[in-house]
């Protein structure tokens, strides 16, 4: 392999322009000469092969949070460091997420809210569509206009503020305070984005504790009642945890649902063949939602840290390392998928893994994939005619460590 190209998990990221461009030449180098490789730098082995990638995802016996990583393990341990807190609430909510909870902590907390916000994504339907509507209905006959920033940004914050119940008149600082928390993804925030962000989580902390409370004396329609309601029936999950997951419901969807729902619409864009598919079958939605997952993943990685010795594809792997799965190399391994380099609405190779795996699977995948499904087809219903308006120009990535989607998109009609 030729190790000017791959040299770290670092050069892995939109921060490296080729990759920024192109990631898949360089992820298909690596999984055909280092489906398993271990990068020095950073401190943590890459797995690029669908096969590999899938079944760490899917060990449950792997760990989570970054306290369990070795010392090398530099780039996850970073995680642990987090821009001082005078308040203690704060400090609890940034350990209380599902995304890092071992068992049987993981388990508690998660599973009521599963149950509770599954069975409320079954009948929000009507409720993303009448979202979708409004938006489009702001946008108007104008063009061109940004279809990411009018619309992928817009839609996704306000569908989960609505499901847990938070008020109208607040939705414009719920966004900007959702704006600020997405910067706790970034590892390589600058001191201006550290207090944004700090500002942010202080207030959308607040806010979902005055609500927890406001819902604990009246009951609506909404999450936060319902899990209010589970806590009085005897789930044993805290406020301060009901807090942290849903803060952490809203910024994870917020961003990867915002570029899951501008990813595709560039992509159906690029690829009019398959945008002539969907209008002639729109039952082909669904499918298309998958194919546009796999092919442009909101997400580049996720990671495990090893439980105990193992040995993957002939490489062993001591207890406490770390294990970066590609998930952007492994949908697009050829053993895997047919063609992987060709978008395909009606694609029925094996399932991506987009949303991760095993007990740690994106909570919010079935509410991300009801918003696209119903954004992609209302918007295209609604714009007959659209185009890219400038075709020749390269997409507009974001650069974002870790995360792929477009800054913006114009279009015209």
């Amino acid at each position: 392999m030729d190790k000017a190209r791959i040299l770290s998990l670092y050069d892995m990221t939109p921060l490296n322009p080729a990759f920024n461009k192109d990631p898949y030449g360089m992820l298909a180098e690596l999984r055909e000469s280092r489906p398993v490789y271990r990068d020095t730098r950073a401190g943590t082995f890459i797995l690029s092969r669908y096969a590999d990638v899938r079944g760490v995802l899917s060990d449950n016996t792997m760990w989570r949070h970054p306290s369990h990583a070795e010392e090398d393990a530099l780039v996850h341990r970073a995680l642990l460091i987090r821009p001082p807190s005078d308040d203690p609430v704060l400090d609890q909510e940034r350990v209380a997420t599902i995304l890092y909870l071992e068992e049987p902590d993981h388990s508690r907390v998660r599973a009521p809210l599963a149950k509770a916000l599954y069975k409320r994504v079954a009948r929000s339907r009507p409720l993303v569509q009448q979202i979708v509507d409004e938006w489009l209905d702001r946008i108007g006959g104008r063009t061109p206009f940004d279809a990411v920033d009018e619309f992928a940004l817009k839609v996704p914050v306000d569908v989960i503020a609505r499901i847990l119940g938070v008020d109208n008149s607040l939705l414009d600082d719920f966004r900007d305070w959702s704006e600020a928390l997405i910067l706790s993804f970034n590892p390589l925030r600058s001191a201006e984005e550290n207090a944004r962000m700090r500002k942010g989580g202080a207030n959308l902390s607040a806010c979902m504790h005055a609500l927890i409370a406001a819902r604990r004396a009246k009951p609506e329609d909404d999450l936060v009642s319902d899990m209010v309601a589970a806590q009085a029936e005897g789930a044993q999950i805290t406020d301060i945890e009901l807090s942290s997951n849903f803060q952490a419901l809203m910024v994870g969807g917020n961003l990867t649902t915002t570029d899951l729902i501008g990813n595709a619409i560039w992509l159906l864009l690029t690829h009019p063949e398959e945008l002539a598919k969907l209008r002639a079958d729109p039952s082909l939605i669904n499918s298309a939602v998958e194919e546009a997952l796999r092919f442009e993943s909101p997400v580049d990685v996720t990671s495990r840290i090893a439980s105990r010795d193992m040995a993957l594809g002939g490489c062993p792997i001591k207890q406490g390392q770390v294990m970066y799965a590609a998930l952007r190399a492994a949908n697009w391994d050829p053993e895997v998928f047919r063609e992987p380099a060709r978008f395909d609405v009606c694609r029925k190779d094996a399932p991506h893994i987009s949303f991760g795996g095993g007990a740690h699977v994106c909570i919010g995948a079935p509410l991300g994939r009801l918003e696209a499904q119903v954004a992609l087809q209302s918007f295209f219903e609604r714009y007959p005619g659209i185009r890219l308006a400038e075709p020749g120009k390269e997409p507009d990535w974001r650069i974002f460590p870790l995360f792929r989607g477009l800054k913006s998109l114009m279009v015209a009609r």
